[in-house]
């Protein structure tokens, strides 16, 4: 069952309506394509113009697909792989094999879970310093067999316990990053729901970022922005709005390359729709990057990030 946000009341009101209808009147049929047709209407009304607080509460949505849906959503063939062979396996950071209209790719990306249970094997998708030592092995194992890399991206940041820190958590990250830019394979990455801090740029660093529609990517969360500039979480819509956290905000300011559409209502609505959706924009992203020079790749790959460095 979906979870209605503040601002899908009218939604709820229209799906109460539905549900209280009586299925054996002679107008049953017709009076729930009326109340359907309208409910769609203004899906789709209302998902055409959210605010960035808005899009940052479809981001986080309870029913939104994580990692794991969209791997066994789109790729065959899959096999996990573990660990970073020097202290542990993170299971806040996924690896595996698979296939992709044929073609075998090299999968990474943090995995928030979706029941209590799994969220805290997961740590809620906030990996620490061996979850990112095992996304830079499992980085050069692709580059070694020249697979394509695909990272997902959701996560509020890299874990910031005493633990992950003592055992180089920055570093870890810093490394990710440098890895990104030395290997030749190819690296698409998508902002499939939050892209928080460095936690996320450890696996963002790609020569095609996607992101959807209605993800959100920034270097903090509107609420730790509110709390250091306002003191105070009265004020996380404005510095949701200000820190330009938005797909379209991103775009416009070159952090990312792609907006991948979401189905009316959001992903977290209609999973198997936006993995079509999403398969398609992966495959174009591997056709476009494949037909260009490893060397010519990896060289574009380093001046896109060094020019963002250099605008800051």
């Amino acid at each position: 069952m979906i979870r209605y946000l503040d601002f899908e009341n009218d939604l709820e009101k229209i799906e109460d309506l539905i549900n209280k209808l009586d299925i054996n009147k002679q107008n049953y049929k017709s009076e729930k394509e009326k109340l359907l047709d309208k409910k769609n209407n203004l899906l789709k009304k209302i998902y055409s113009n959210l605010t960035a607080w808005e899009k940052v509460q479809v981001a986080r949505h309870s029913n939104r697909p994580h990692t794991k849906d969209y791997i066994n959503l789109i790729f065959e063939n899959i096999v996990y792989l573990h660990g970073d062979k020097k202290f542990a396996d993170d299971s806040a950071i996924l690896g595996c094999l698979g296939d992709i209209s044929g073609q075998s790719v090299m999968i990474i990306g943090t995995e928030k879970g979706d029941s209590m249970e799994s969220r805290i094997k997961h740590n809620f998708g906030m990996a620490k310093p061996e979850g990112y030592r095992k996304a830079q092995r499992l980085m050069n194992i692709a580059d070694k067999y020249n697979l394509p890399i695909i990272t997902f991206v959701d996560t509020a940041g890299a874990f910031p316990g005493k633990d992950a820190e003592e055992r180089g958590q920055s570093e870890s990250i810093a490394s990710s990053i440098q890895t990104s830019l030395k290997i030749s394979s190819p690296i698409i990455s998508i902002i499939i729901g939050e892209g928080g801090s460095g936690g996320a740029i450890a696996l963002a660093t790609a020569d095609k970022v996607l992101m959807f529609e209605h993800s959100i990517y920034s270097v903090i969360s509107p609420e730790g922005c509110a709390s250091i500039l306002w003191r105070s979480n009265d004020y996380v819509q404005k510095a949701a709005e200000n820190l330009k956290l938005t797909a379209q905000d991103c775009l416009k300011n070159n952090i990312i390359d792609t907006i991948v559409k979401e189905v009316d209502g959001g992903a977290h609505r209609f999973p198997e729709k936006q993995s079509i959706i999403l398969k398609k924009a992966i495959i174009d992203a591997i056709d476009s990057l494949s037909s260009l020079e490893a060397n010519t790749r990896l060289k574009l790959r380093n001046e896109k990030f060094l020019n963002m460095t250099s605008e800051i």
